[in-house]
C-alpha cells in the first residue's frame, strides 16, 4: 500500500492523516513547527484513546494506528510517498512555492494533491512542470467525522487521475464529488446564500439573530441556523471565504459579502472561540446579544423566512449545474453529507415547486433590482417546459 504524506500538522491536516492511517496508509506527516507535530501526535493519542473507551476500536488497531504515522520537520522525508496532500494555509503564493519543493523531491509517479477550499487548483498546477500530477482533493472539517471529499481536476489534470482519486477516497469509506475547478467548488459556492440571505434579512430589519436561527431549524430542519453556524466556524474565516468568493466571481453581486459579518470580525467578535459572536458564550450558554434575547417564534414570519434563504440556496445550486460546475446527484450530495442540509436543493426543488422558485427570484428581483436575485436561466427554462430535476 502506497506511503502518504500530508503537510500542514493543524486540525485539517492531522484529521487527513489519521483517516490515511486508519485505512491502512504509512503516513508522513510533515510540519515547520515541532510544538504544531507535537500537540497534532498528542490529539491523536487521545481520540484513539476515546475509541477505545467506547468500544469501536480495539487498543491493538489503535496503537496501529498511531505508528502508521511519523512527523517530521523535513519535506525529503516525502520521498517515498505516492500521494502527498497538502492542507496549509490559504495562500497561493505559499502553496505554489510549496509544490515546487515537493516536485523536486518525490517520484515523477507521485500525485500532488492540494486541499484548498476556493483557491484555483490550475495556479497551484501550474507552478510545476508535471502539472497533470495534480489535483485537488478537499476535505470538510473535521475530516475523520465528515464524510464528503470533493475532488477538483485542473484543466492540465491526467484524464485518468480523477478516476483514481475517486476510487481511493471511496476506499477510504469517504463520499467523493467531482467539482469543476471554479471558486468555492460546490459546497463553499452553493452554500454562500445560507449566510448571505440571513444577513440581509437581519440589515433590513426583518428578523434578529436568534429569530432567523429559529426559522431554519423550526421551518427548514437545519441543525443549526446560519448566526450559529457562522460563530460556530469563525466569522474571520467564514467572511474571508465570502469575500474571496466574491472576488474570484469578478465582484457578482450574489456573493457580496455582509457589513455586519465584517464589523463583527473586526470586532474580534469571532463566536464560539472568542467568547462572543452573533451570541454571547462567556457564561458557557448561547446569549443573544441584541435586547430580544427569544426569538419571534410565528409561523408565517418563520415561514417567509425560511423560504426567502432556501430559495435562494436553490437558485445558486441549478446555477452550478447550469455552468456544469458538478452532476445534478454530486451537488444534492455534497450539500447533504458536507454541510448536513436536511435534503438536496435540486430535490428541494422539485418538492417546493420550479414554478414556485421562479416566481419567488422574480418577486424578490422585481423588489429589490438587485443582480443578487437574478433567476438562473435553467430554473426558468424548466419552469417552462414543466420538468423537474428528478423525474
Amino acid at each position: 500500500m502506497m506511503q502518504v504524506g500530508v503537510v500542514g500538522a493543524g486540525a485539517m491536516g492531522s484529521g487527513i492523516a489519521q483517516v490515511a492511517a486508519q485505512n491502512g496508509h504509512q503516513v508522513v506527516l510533515s510540519d515547520t513547527s515541532d510544538a504544531a507535530l507535537e500537540r497534532s501526535k498528542s490529539k491523536l493519542a487521545k481520540v484513539m484513546s476515546r475509541l477505545v473507551e467506547k468500544g469501536r476500536l480495539e487498543e491493538a488497531d489503535a496503537n496501529a494506528i498511531q505508528n502508521r504515522i511519523s512527523y517530521t520537520t523535513v519535506l525529503d522525508d516525502f520521498s517515498g510517498c505516492g500521494l502527498v496532500i497538502e492542507a496549509i494555509i490559504e495562500d497561493l503564493g505559499v502553496k505554489r512555492a510549496l509544490f515546487r519543493q515537493l516536485e523536486g523531491i518525490v517520484s515523477p509517479e507521485c500525485v500532488l494533491a492540494t486541499n484548498t477550499s476556493s483557491l484555483s487548483v490550475a495556479a497551484i498546477a501550474a507552478s510545476v512542470s508535471e502539472s497533470k500530477r495534480v489535483i485537488g482533493i478537499h476535505f470538510f472539517n473535521p475530516a475523520p467525522l465528515m464524510p464528503l471529499v470533493e475532488i477538483v481536476p485542473a484543466v492540465q489534470t491526467a484524464d485518468d487521475l480523477t478516476g483514481k482519486m475517486r476510487e481511493l477516497i471511496e476506499r477510504w469509506k469517504k463520499v467523493p464529488v467531482i467539482a469543476k475547478d471554479t471558486p468555492g467548488f460546490i459546497v463553499n459556492r452553493v452554500a454562500r446564500p445560507f449566510y448571505g440571505e440571513a444577513l440581509r434579512l437581519y440589515e433590513e430589519g426583518v428578523a434578529d439573530f436568534a429569530t432567523i436561527d429559529h426559522a431554519m431549524k423550526k421551518e427548514g430542519g437545519f441543525k443549526m441556523g446560519p448566526f450559529e453556524l457562522m460563530d460556530f466556524i469563525g466569522n474571520d474565516v467564514n467572511y474571508a471565504v465570502t469575500e474571496s468568493v466574491f472576488a474570484a466571481f469578478y465582484y457578482d453581486p450574489r456573493y457580496k459579502p455582509s457589513f455586519t459579518q465584517k464589523r463583527h470580525a473586526e470586532a474580534g467578535w469571532l463566536g464560539r472561540k472568542s467568547g462572543r459572536g452573533y451570541y454571547d458564550y462567556t457564561d458557557g450558554a448561547s446569549r443573544l446579544l441584541s435586547e430580544a434575547p427569544d426569538a419571534n417564534k410565528d409561523p408565517k414570519l418563520a415561514g417567509d423566512i425560511c423560504w426567502r434563504i432556501v430559495v435562494m440556496l436553490i437558485n445558486e445550486a441549478a446555477d452550478a449545474l447550469y455552468m456544469n460546475i458538478a452532476s445534478r446527484e454530486d451537488i444534492d450530495l455534497a450539500m447533504t453529507k458536507g454541510v448536513n442540509y436536511p435534503k438536496g436543493l435540486l430535490q428541494w426543488a422539485d418538492e417546493a415547486g420550479i414554478v414556485n422558485c421562479v416566481e419567488t427570484m422574480d418577486r424578490l428581483y422585481d423588489e429589490y433590482r438587485e443582480d443578487r436575485y437574478r433567476c438562473s436561466p435553467l430554473l426558468r427554462k424548466m419552469a417552462r417546459e414543466g420538468r423537474k430535476f428528478y423525474d
